[in-house]
């Protein structure tokens, strides 16, 4: 299987940080293009009655701290001698995944885990066992490192 194409889903946590360190490290030994891809999730945020609604400038100010967030991601790439490019979108996260991967024809998506187990991960369900469920390519999940677990 040839890998021209990664995917790298971030919400700028330690986990997916390290998705995009390995994703780096994949796509320098194939030379391989990397799209980083943000979703700004609203529907944790939901519609409850009489809720005042967030001002245009509140999301104005977010989608302006994501570009730049991204664009320094976009360097690390570019410093390295690889392509990339940045996409955000608004959307369900485990589904946004999916499409954009099928959009721009992923041949892998690499992305962390928070390794939620219990009520937890049942309360809030996982975004990476969604997508490796539903995606239209092999999907690698990597989680961050911790003392007592080594790195990829």
């Amino acid at each position: 299987m040839a890998i021209k194409h990664i995917l790298v889903p971030t919400d700028f946590s330690e986990y997916a940080d390290q998705a995009l360190n390995d994703a780096i490290q994949l796509a320098q030994q194939l030379q391989a293009h990397i799209t980083l891809l943000h979703i700004i999730d609203t529907a944790p945020l939901g519609v409850v009655e009489g809720a005042t609604m967030l001002p245009p400038s509140y999301w104005q100010e977010l989608e302006t701290d994501i570009e730049q967030i991204m664009e320094e991601s976009l360097k690390r790439l570019h410093d390295v001698g690889l392509q990339g490019e940045t996409v955000i979108v608004h959307g369900v996260p485990f589904q946004t995944i999916v499409d954009t991967a099928e959009d721009k024809g992923a041949d892998v998506i690499i992305m962390g885990t928070h390794g939620r187990t219990g009520l937890p991960h049942a309360l809030i369900g996982s975004v990476a066992e969604k997508v490796v469920r539903l995606a239209p390519c092999p999907v690698l999940v990597t989680r961050a490192a911790t003392e007592a677990s080594p790195t990829m």
